[in-house]
């Protein structure tokens, strides 16, 4: 069997790292010219993706190739795993394009008794709806007779995507079950523990469900965080007595990245579900909270950001919860700058339109907006002008 896993990002990567680890041939496809490049020399595009390198080192070029053409990564291949992004605009809708062009070009090669498995999240009833839809319709071929068709969620956390296959349970979902059983022996070659659910469906809603559970339990933390200042209790110390085998009270904090804030919208934007919205508007009212914090210690001057990615350890500012909090301090008469150790000062001038901190005794206010504490010895001497949105300072 031959895999070809289509977009080569932060996820689909390691995914065909993992793959080609276990000794099945991969064909990677994506669009980035500079990454293939990368990939071709051995060299690893995603740093913070821990045992990535290693196993680009081990298997590019021997049984793991890339390439950009659609057409030998389908031709070539068996089977087809895709994992491209879906974005929501400001009108938190889906926007197909990026996925439905993915599957056009793929339907345009796909040949009788190939496996097509999908593992971005999407809205529920995608893939037996469009994603069927448009590979029949590109390749004359008819789905769970000439060809199989799954879904299958990915459960990866950047920077620890390669251990993830080896820890959690891959969900297989099919369009019938000759597709599941497909899907389920494919992933059964590389992933410790493979589950099979009734159809695409139900395996799209796990996901969706898992990124909700997030969602909603950060606004708990976030709603109890202004419950002990009220009372003037430590919400820190409360957590940790409070949390056991019955009570997991999550870290409060901004809720960014590409999957815990949109996956809500695919059921907000179709059905009513008043409890799931009010976490997600709450979570995002969280910017206005610590701007809240930032005048109590000075209504002007400079603030001063430490941790502009969606999360520490990812070098990624998509739905990046420091973008609108630099626009909502801006707005405010604040001079914003930043500082953060996967961005250089070019990149954070670049990204964020901000110059970097050069020196914290400049700043009038810091927050820690990030769990990032390797500047902890010198922020000590600052506690009395620090907003410490993780705790870092305990």
């Amino acid at each position: 069997m031959k895999v070809s896993v289509v977009g080569l990002g932060k996820a689909g990567l390691p995914l065909a790292a993992v793959i080609a680890d276990s000794g099945l041939d991969v064909i990677g496809l994506d669009v980035d010219k500079n990454k293939l490049e990368l990939l071709k020399r051995k060299e690893n595009p995603i740093p913070e993706e821990k045992g990535l390198k290693e196993i680009i080192v081990k298997r590019i070029n021997k049984n793991w190739s890339v390439t950009n053409s659609y057409e030998k990564a389908i031709s070539e291949a068996d089977a087809h795993i895709v994992i491209v992004p879906l974005f929501i605009g400001d009108d938190k809708q889906p926007d197909f394009a990026i996925l439905k062009n993915a599957f056009i070009n793929i339907g345009k090669f796909l040949k009788k008794r190939d496996l097509v498995v999908l593992e971005t999240t999407v809205p529920v009833g995608t893939t037996e709806g469009l994603i069927k839809n448009t590979l029949e319709k590109e390749s004359g071929l008819k789905c769970g007779e000439d060809f199989y068709l799954a879904y299958s969620p990915e459960r990866i956390m950047t920077g620890y995507s390669i251990s993830r296959y080896k820890e959690f349970p891959k969900i297989v979902g099919g369009f019938n079950k000759e597709s599941t059983e497909k899907a389920f022996e494919l992933y059964s070659k590389f992933c410790n523990k493979v589950e099979k659910v009734t159809d695409c469906k139900t395996a799209e809603l796990i996901k969706i469900a898992e990124g909700i559970y997030r969602d909603v339990n950060i606004a708990i933390a976030n709603e109890l965080l202004k419950v002990c200042e009220h009372y003037n209790v430590n919400f820190w110390e409360l957590r940790e007595k409070a949390n056991h085998q019955f009570c997991d009270i999550h870290e409060p904090g901004n809720v960014g990245g590409h999957c815990i804030p949109v996956y809500p919208w695919f059921l907000i934007n179709e059905i009513n579900v008043p409890l799931i919205k009010t976490a997600r508007d709450l979570n995002d009212k969280m910017i206005e909270f610590y701007l809240q914090k930032v005048k109590k210690i000075s209504n002007k001057g400079k603030v001063g950001i430490i941790g502009l990615s969606y999360r520490e350890g990812v070098k990624e500012k998509a739905y990046s919860r420091a973008i609108p909090f630099i626009k909502l301090l801006k707005k405010e008469g604040f001079e914003v700058l930043g500082k953060d150790p996967l961005f250089s000062a070019e990149e954070i001038k670049k990204e964020f339109d901000i110059e970097e901190i050069k020196d914290f005794d400049d700043l009038d206010v810091i927050v820690i907006f990030n769990k990032i504490t390797q500047y902890n010895h010198l922020l000590e001497r600052f506690k009395d002008k620090i907003v410490d949105v993780k705790n870092c300072l305990k």
